[in-house]
């Protein structure tokens, strides 16, 4: 009975914890995505100024903010 009651606080006090990391986990995708619009942004006024060369390393980068 003792290690069921100390499992199952153990278990709830852990999953809590990890609660907390939410907004931070939320925050962080949001800088990704803000930062991935400016280089998507940046990317097309290139291409439409005709450097492509340019656009294509903009929206690579944008790219890779989601790979890692």
């Amino acid at each position: 009975m003792k290690k069921i009651m100390l499992t199952l606080c153990l278990v709830l006090f852990v999953s809590s914890a990890y609660a907390g990391s939410c907004p931070m986990l939320a925050k962080n995708i949001d800088d990704k995505i803000k930062k991935a619009q400016e280089l998507r942004d940046q990317g097309m006024d290139a291409h439409k100024a005709g450097d492509h060369a340019k656009s294509e390393e903009l929206l690579g980068k944008a790219l890779d903010l989601f790979k890692n």
